[in-house]
């Protein structure tokens, strides 16, 4: 089992920005693909941003260009910074990870008032 700690959410002004980060400890995450997940009320889960273990990495369109994910191996820590956040922005964040089978973080929540 692979416990993922997510810290960071809250609540911010649109223009603002946050930084996410999700705590595996005890992993290696060179050995994970990992990433981020958000859901708004009312709406699927969606994906936001991946780093696959080899480093690379894919975003949502809709993020493109504003949210930045990274991984620092040292830490067994995932972080995603999110820049000029807007209220579409607003969701419950899930931390991802994905070895032969995938886990999820408890969720934080994200609140970008306009």
């Amino acid at each position: 089992q692979v416990q993922l700690v997510e810290s960071g959410g809250g609540l911010v002004q649109a223009g603002g920005s946050l930084r996410l980060s999700c705590a595996a400890p005890g992993r290696s995450l060179d050995l994970y693909d990992m990433g981020w997940y958000r859901q708004a009320t009312g709406k699927q889960r969606e994906l936001v941003a991946q780093i696959t273990r080899s480093g690379g990495t894919n975003y949502a369109d809709s993020v493109k260009g504003r949210f930045t994910i990274s991984k620092d191996i040292a830490r067994s820590s995932v972080a995603l910074q999110m820049s000029r956040l807007q209220p579409e922005d607003t969701a419950v964040y899930y931390c991802w990870a994905r070895a032969l089978r995938q886990y999820w973080g408890q969720g934080t929540q994200v609140t970008v008032s306009s």
